[in-house]
């Protein structure tokens, strides 16, 4: 199955283009970037040597669609989609923080908290809690955003001081982070999921704080199926979930998690294949829809290159 691991475009009035983990993001005259999606996928701060089918199509519809479905909530980056794997918008000066909002203990917070930690990103934790179980309320637990290896986490009087944001940009931030995130699991529950946990990052743009990235993918959020949820944590069963935490898992097992000595695993071509069902399946629970693939008769370079040519013509003010 054809993927797309790597681009290298040169679009009209281009400035610069960087590539991240998954994304591919190029700078248009300081003004706009083309974000593109790639097939590549990442765990513990690496990629992964093969592409995952269709992934790119699945992260970039399902945060076109939530970044439309939150747009009443914040200013959001997102002028157009031209397509399946592409979403073009507004450049902001993006904050070197990444906003993590938690419901649920579970996944690295478990993990760290199994460890006997009782205080994360300055937010005190109580003694007793079990794995998957739920907080009170909502915690917000932010990290740095690294150029290069694992994220820090770190308290809200730290961004302050060390003046990675404002005072009053962080609350905003933070007011945006609680309302998008019931947004979010407003909608998740219609659909028969618990959006358990997810991360929104913002930027800057003639002063005015936007939503920025991605929303709500499986890359970026954690879900748990509502049924069967709460029968699972009483009797202290894993839960049924879709997110990329089976990939973590998958590497765990096969004793990777990016630490000196480590070997990566091989990743065939089945499992693969299965990582791309996981994903569709996840963009049919959450949005309701069926997933249609994308195939087209010219290739995926091509066509991607065309569609956003186009776009950028049709818009060039």
């Amino acid at each position: 199955m054809k993927t797309l691991t790597q681009t290298n475009y040169s679009f009209p009035n281009q400035k610069g283009v960087y590539h991240g983990k998954v994304r591919d993001v190029y700078n248009i005259d300081d003004d706009k970037i083309v974000m593109i999606a790639t097939d590549r996928i990442s765990a513990f701060d690496t990629v992964l040597p093969k592409g995952i089918p269709f992934k790119g199509q699945v992260l970039n519809q399902i945060a076109s669609k939530f970044l439309d479905a939150c747009s009443d909530i914040c200013p959001n980056w997102k002028l157009a989609t031209p397509d399946p794997m592409v979403t073009i918008g507004l450049k902001c000066e993006g904050f070197r923080v990444e906003m993590i909002i938690r419901s649920i203990l579970t996944g690295s917070a478990w993990r760290e908290y199994k460890n006997g930690c009782r205080e994360l990103c300055g937010v005190s934790l109580p003694d007793g809690m079990r794995e998957n179980e739920r907080f009170p309320e909502p915690i917000i637990t932010p990290t740095t955003k690294a150029e290069e290896g694992h994220d820090m986490n770190i308290s809200k009087e730290e961004i302050i001081s060390q003046g990675l944001v404002s005072k009053d940009d962080y609350e905003l931030m933070e007011d945006y982070t609680r309302k998008i995130f019931k947004r979010g699991q407003q909608i998740a529950a219609k659909q028969g999921l618990i959006l358990v946990d997810t991360k929104y990052e913002f930027g800057k743009r003639d002063g005015k704080v936007y939503l920025i990235d991605e929303i709500h993918t499986p890359d970026s959020s954690r879900y748990f199926y509502a049924d069967g949820y709460e029968e699972r944590f009483e009797k202290g069963e894993a839960q049924k979930q879709l997110s990329k935490e089976f990939v973590r898992q998958w590497l765990i097992d096969h004793n990777f998690m990016n630490e000196p000595g480590q070997v990566l695993p091989e990743i065939t071509d089945d499992y693969a294949e299965s990582v791309s069902e996981r994903y569709i399946e996840l963009y049919e629970h959450i949005t309701g829809e069926e997933f249609v693939k994308n195939i087209s008769e010219e290739n995926l370079e091509t066509r991607i290159e065309e569609n956003v040519k186009k776009w950028l013509n049709d818009n060039n003010e």
